[in-house]
C-alpha cells in the first residue's frame, strides 16, 4: 500500500488536538492509530444516522396515524394539528413545523408537517407529562407489540427514543461515538421498530450497517465501551 501523501501532524492540527483527545487516549497516544479510529468514528456515525433515520420515519408515521385516529374519534377530524393540546414547548415546535411546511405551498400538506417535526418532538410526546392526555387515549396504539401494560410501554418507548435521539445528535455534530455501546443502539432501534411492527424490525435488521461497522473497529480501545449510553463524551 502506498504511503499517505499527507502529514498526520497537519491533519491533527486541522482537526484540533482537543477534538482528538479521546481518540489519542483510546489508542495510547499513537497519532496514526488515533486518526484511524477517527476515520472509523465517521463511518460509525454514518451507520448510526442511517439506522436512526429508518427508526424515526417508522415511529413518527405510526404515532401520526394514532393521533389522526384519536382526533377523528374525539373531534371529528383527522387533523390533530388543530385539536391536540400541547404545552408551550410542544405547541411552539408544531407551529414552527407548520410554518416551514407551508413555504412555497398553496395549502398545508399533512405529510410535510409530519416530516418537519423533529425526532425530539416525537420523543417529547412520549414523556410522562402526556400520559393521560395523549399516550393512554392515543399514542400507545402506535406500538401495539410493546409491553402489555400501557404505562410501562410508554416508559420503554420513551427510553429507547431518548437513547436514539442522544446518539443521533452526537453523530450529527461529529462527536466521539467510539466509547459507546453501539450494538446497544441497534437493539434499541430494532426494539422500537418491533413494537410497531415485526415486519419493520425484520426490515431494519436486514438493512442496518452498524453491526458490520462495529466489527471493523480498529484495535482494542483501552477504556472499553461505556455502559452509560446517555452520558457525555
Amino acid at each position: 500500500m502506498a504511503a499517505p501523501v499527507w502529514s498526520d501532524d497537519t491533519i491533527a492540527d486541522l482537526l484540533t488536538r482537543q477534538r482528538l483527545c479521546s481518540y489519542l487516549d483510546a489508542m495510547n497516544s499513537e497519532l496514526s492509530a488515533a486518526l484511524g479510529l477517527y476515520d472509523w468514528n465517521t463511518d460509525a456515525a454514518g451507520a448510526a444516522l442511517s439506522l436512526i433515520a429508518m427508526t424515526e420515519v417508522v415511529a413518527r408515521n405510526a404515532m401520526d396515524e394514532a393521533l389522526c385516529r384519536w382526533s377523528l374519534r374525539r373531534h371529528g377530524t383527522e387533523n390533530w394539528f388543530d385539536t391536540v393540546q400541547l404545552d408551550t414547548r410542544g405547541n411552539a415546535d408544531l407551529v414552527a413545523a407548520r410554518a416551514r411546511a407551508a413555504v412555497r405551498q398553496p395549502a398545508e400538506i399533512h405529510g410535510k408537517v409530519v416530516a418537519e417535526l423533529t425526532f425530539g418532538f416525537w420523543r417529547y410526546l412520549t414523556a410522562s407529562r402526556y400520559l393521560t392526555l395523549l399516550w393512554t387515549p392515543a399514542l400507545h396504539t402506535a406500538f401495539p407489540h410493546g409491553h402489555v401494560d400501557v404505562a410501562t410501554r410508554r416508559g420503554c418507548v420513551e427510553q429507547r427514543m431518548q437513547r436514539l435521539l442522544f446518539v443521533r445528535n452526537r453523530a450529527a455534530h461529529h462527536e466521539p461515538l467510539h466509547q459507546r455501546n453501539l450494538l446497544g443502539l441497534v437493539s434499541d432501534a430494532i426494539d422500537l421498530a418491533g413494537w410497531i411492527s415485526p415486519d419493520a424490525a425484520a426490515w431494519m435488521r436486514a438493512r442496518e450497517r452498524m453491526t458490520v461497522v462495529y466489527g471493523c473497529k480498529p484495535g482494542a480501545v483501552a477504556s472499553g465501551p461505556r455502559s452509560d449510553r446517555l452520558s457525555g463524551a
